[in-house]
């Protein structure tokens, strides 16, 4: 699932954007409305987290230009105004929901994923194939019913690859979505942790390698 966090403050933005990166979701960060829409425009998100108040270009109207624009994307809106007024303005123009500040990390993690369960394409709570399992709300993987004991890394590489339901995952698009806007990994990054999942995974293989073209899990 990847993640937009749109904060002024750069250390509420910080702690939201490590918390959902320990929780294996990839996540790019924006301090400004105008940031925001820029990366809106050029990447596909499953949510985006939003500041109402933000300086510059107002939240309201990042909201409104996802809404106009027609952009895919769960809004999960946050503010330091709880009033019942604000929460209904918030919803009427077209954040999907709406978090108080200060809020429990745990509180914002469980509505992202469930806004990620709803995003295009559609997240459903468990992804399965071949014998593998993946929790996408509890972060656990099973093989066979046994778990497995996986880096956020891995987790996020496996969820990748069953998302594809059995096409054929690249080594940009694992980069794109499992180590974010961060372009200092190469594809050897994909490589060690495709090893060290296929590993934990077992036998027999599951995830095959296509040459020139990425990897896919193998229908079994």
């Amino acid at each position: 699932m990847r993640v937009l966090v749109v904060e002024d403050e750069e250390f509420l933005r910080e702690m939201i954007a490590e918390g959902l990166r320990r929780d294996a979701l990839a996540v790019d960060e924006a301090s400004d409305g105008l940031e925001a829409l820029r990366r809106l425009r050029l990447g596909e998100y499953d949510v985006l987290v939003l500041d109402r108040d933000l300086p510059g270009l107002h939240g309201d109207e990042v909201c409104r230009q996802v809404v106009r624009e027609r952009l895919l994307t769960r809004v999960l809106m946050l503010t330091a105004s709880g009033t019942v007024r604000d929460r209904v303005e918030g919803l009427g123009l077209g954040a999907d929901d709406y978090l108080t500040k200060p809020f429990a990390y745990d509180e914002l993690l469980a509505r992202v994923l469930a806004l990620g369960r709803r995003a295009r394409p559609a997240l459903p709570p468990v992804l399965e194939r071949a014998g593998v399992a993946v929790d996408t709300a509890r972060r656990s993987a099973t093989r066979d019913g046994h778990r497995l004991a996986l880096s956020r890394k891995e987790f996020a590489v496996l969820e990748a690859l069953l998302r594809a339901e059995g096409a054929v995952v690249s080594n940009d698009d694992l980069i794109e979505q499992v180590w974010e806007q961060d372009t200092s990994y190469s594809t050897n990054a994909v490589r060690v942790t495709l090893s060290k999942l296929r590993a934990k995974l077992g036998e027999p293989p599951l995830i095959e390698t296509v040459p020139g073209a990425g990897y896919r899990i193998a229908a079994r």
